[in-house]
């Protein structure tokens, strides 16, 4: 099937990524969210990101160029003509299956219908539509222009048509995929990843280390572009409860339990670079200040 045009759920930090490689990728792409005010700050995000890409001479074309092929809208039916949907609005399953359920309704026949879940299974996701055998996961990981990673997920019911379709639609947008041939929570990186992260939130509970130490050692020890925390507060400390949230429950194990220190910072609000506090705090432009009380 020939992919060209490609609707974009959620206009948030993964979101808006997929969009602009998408479009870099030379398709084009709507983006829809549910307000102006997150799609006006989107699109300044990516107009930056894009004239930084095409100032190294890493993308073909011109600013005005690949920004040209990304449309904005807060009107869901505007998927009504898209080939291919990428999901990405918040961790939450009811939330998800809703979209996922109005998308089936407005989509022609042939749309696949992807989610950028990363720890929610797919099948849970598909049985809201009539068309699970087009239902994948393609979860990318962030930030979306520089990471490379995406793992290509089969649901239960997924055909393996949608698997090859949503496989070769990111190595078209540069990426390299991973395939995940089972369905599970958490998929395979954040099962090998949370764990660790974890694991770094209990050390600074009972003060064996801090939190710049332990970004710093993960960062020079294991050559890690970035630490566990400053990872934590890029993607959102609510997105990695949500995501762990539903690995445990799922599993049952206890390695993937939140840990206290983050479920308190989450009810405090504390959820990264959008709050302007998590385990760093930040300025109004999101630069990194120095590690929170």
């Amino acid at each position: 099937m020939e992919i060209k045009k490609i609707f974009v759920a959620g206009a948030g930090l993964m979101g808006g990524g997929i969009a602009q490689v998408c479009a870099q990728a030379g398709y084009r792409v709507t983006m829809r969210d549910v307000t102006d005010e997150i799609l006006k700050k989107s699109l300044k995000t990516i107009n930056w990101s894009v004239g930084k890409f095409v100032e190294k001479g890493k993308v073909t074309g011109t600013v005005d160029e690949i920004m040209g092929r990304l449309n904005v809208t807060t009107d869901l039916a505007a998927a009504a003509d898209a080939d291919f949907v990428f999901e990405a609005i918040i961790e939450n399953l009811e939330a998800k299956k809703k979209l996922f359920a109005e998308l089936d309704k407005l989509c022609p026949a042939h749309t696949i219908l992807a989610t950028n879940t990363s720890a929610i299974p797919v099948t849970e996701i598909a049985v809201a539509t009539q068309r699970v055998a087009q239902v994948a996961g393609t979860h990318f990981f962030s930030p979306v222009p520089m990471m490379r990673a995406v793992e290509i997920v089969k649901g239960l019911g997924t055909s393996d048509e949608t698997v090859e379709i949503a496989d070769n639609l990111c190595r078209s947008i540069g990426k390299e995929t991973i395939r995940v041939n089972i369905d599970v929570a958490g998929i395979v990186l954040n099962r090998l990843n949370f764990p660790s992260t974890i694991e770094a939130i209990k050390l600074v509970e009972s003060g064996v280390a801090t939190v710049e130490d332990i970004d710093k050692g993960m960062r020079l020890g294991f050559g890690r572009p970035m630490g566990p925390f400053e990872t934590a507060d890029m993607a959102g400390l609510d997105i990695g409860f949500s995501a762990m949230t539903a690995v445990y429950n799922e599993t049952r194990d206890e390695k993937f339990h939140p840990p206290m220190l983050l479920q308190r910072k989450v009810k405090l609000g504390q959820l990264g670079r959008k709050t302007g506090i998590g385990w760093y705090r930040y300025d109004e432009n999101g630069k990194k200040l120095g590690p929170a009380k």
